[in-house]
């Protein structure tokens, strides 16, 4: 069979957030750009990850507040007939989100001139690979980007298949479990959980860890753990998932003091992680950091011209940082000089409370030899969260104790997430604790108690 061949300056291998930004910046710098993708466009964040997630979350919280309100349990005096949900419709609606803009990227792309090539990438060396596809093509270029991703790690115990399911499969399902099993306490795990939860599933979290979201400060987890038991969530720490129990309806958990013991579940969903997906790449032989290609502050690999970023670069796997990874390598092909060098990278798990981590904790701080101060200041001062029904949680500042220059952050509260860019901004372009103190601050507004962390680490705090 003859194969088409093509030739481009820019090569891009996935088009997941990091891979269709580089492509459309590099088109518009005038870089001739070829775009590899063998799904939608968008990726895992906007196909099966980031965006459905979150519709799924909002479906689930709206028809939670009904469900209360029709058990007379709403505080807000509210009160309707029993709630139903037809999830069928719910995943068509989610769908449609999802679509809307996975077909935005695809129009984006093609406003920059990228072109696109629908099918699966075979690396042949580091300037050519061959599209699997009806019409195999053979494409030559001078630059090229991997842009990969990762996907869900599998437990041996419990692989993916039948009544276990990835992130993916839990995103999908049609029918609401009736006793779910989530094994792992990270953010994904807990993300979906809750969700299910106030769909009606019965859910159990099982982590070997000691605490929910070992990744993250443990302050911020203590009014997570508190919202999962007022919500019915039973969390197992300290305890390993072993495998199906043997009559197939169960899953099978040892306890770190031996006990064993077996969760009910119809469905099992596995959210212990992700890995970087390399098969794709492995004959180019880069230099690796542990699962992760290895990348200079660039984006650069071990080979000359190849360049990798998003999840197939390591931690942290975050779309945000894949996209600001994609326009550096953009810029760098199109002969400017730009560093990937974030003095911060915001982290948000939307669980119930959200949770939200930018820059150094304390701890962190303290190990890097930096002498800090750090203080807090508890949504149940703020105006705004009371009237969300969102008391809980509180925003925390570090910042170094000789000049006030603002460290990090952390926050766990209801709609906390749209703090991150604040607290991003104010690291990003060395605030102190004295401009954010000075800076007037909407009221009634969750954004207040960035204000008064910042004015009680210096003492003057006004409401409390």
């Amino acid at each position: 069979m003859r194969i088409e061949s093509k030739t481009t300056t820019l090569l891009v291998i996935g088009g997941g957030p990091g891979g269709y930004v580089a492509a459309i910046r590099a088109a518009q710098l005038g870089v001739a750009t070829t775009l590899v993708e063998g799904d939608t466009p968008g990726g895992t964040c906007l196909n099966i990850g980031c965006i459905p997630s979150k519709a799924l979350i909002h479906a689930a919280e709206a028809y939670d507040a009904v469900r209360r309100a029709g058990e007379g349990a709403s505080p807000l005096g509210i009160r309707t007939e029993t709630a139903s949900i037809d999830l069928a419709i719910t995943q068509s609606w989610k769908q449609g989100v999802v679509t809307k803009l996975t077909v935005g990227v695809a129009a984006l792309l093609r406003k920059a001139g990228v072109t696109v090539i629908h099918g699966w990438a075979r690396v042949v060396d580091g300037k050519t690979i061959d599209v699997d596809g009806e019409h195999p093509i053979r494409v030559h270029c001078e630059h090229l980007l991997l842009a990969t991703g990762s996907e869900p790690i599998e437990l041996p115990q419990l692989p993916f298949g039948g009544n276990v399911v990835s992130s993916t499969g839990a995103l999908a399902l049609v029918d609401v479990p009736r006793q779910l099993v989530v094994v792992g306490a990270g953010y994904i795990g807990l993300e979906l959980g809750i969700a299910w939860r106030k769909l009606g599933a019965e859910v159990n979290i099982v982590d070997v860890a000691d605490r929910v979201l070992p990744g993250y400060d443990e302050d911020l987890g203590k009014p997570l753990l508190a919202s999962l038991k007022r919500l019915g969530i039973s969390v197992h720490l300290g305890s390993t998932a072993e495998g199906i129990s043997a009559n197939g309806a169960g899953v099978r958990v040892r306890s770190r003091n031996a006990d064993e013991f077996v969760l009910p579940a119809d469905k099992v969903l596995v959210a212990v992680g992700r890995t970087p997906r390399t098969a794709e790449i492995e004959s180019l032989q880069l230099d690796m950091a542990g699962r992760a290609v290895k990348v200079d502050a660039s984006c650069r690999t071990s080979m000359r011209n190849v360049w990798a970023i998003g999840d197939l670069t390591g931690e942290p796997m975050l779309a945000h940082r894949a996209m600001a990874q994609g326009e550096v390598v953009a810029e760098c092909v199109a002969g400017h000089r730009r560093r990937f060098a974030p003095l911060a990278i915001p982290a948000v798990c939307f669980t119930d409370p959200e949770v939200v981590a930018v820059g150094l904790t304390m701890d962190e701080a303290t190990q890097a030899g930096i002498e800090a101060i750090t203080s807090q200041f508890p949504f149940a001062a703020n105006g705004r969260a009371l009237t969300m029904e969102g008391g809980e949680g509180f925003v925390r500042v570090v910042a170094r104790k000789d000049n006030h220059l603002v460290l990090g952050w952390q926050a766990v509260g209801q709609g906390v997430s749209e703090l991150a860019a604040a607290f991003t901004y104010a690291i990003e372009m060395g605030a102190r604790l004295e401009d954010v103190g000075g800076v007037i601050h909407a009221h009634p507004t969750l954004g207040e108690a960035v204000q008064e962390s910042a004015l009680r680490a210096l003492g003057r705090a006004i409401h409390l």
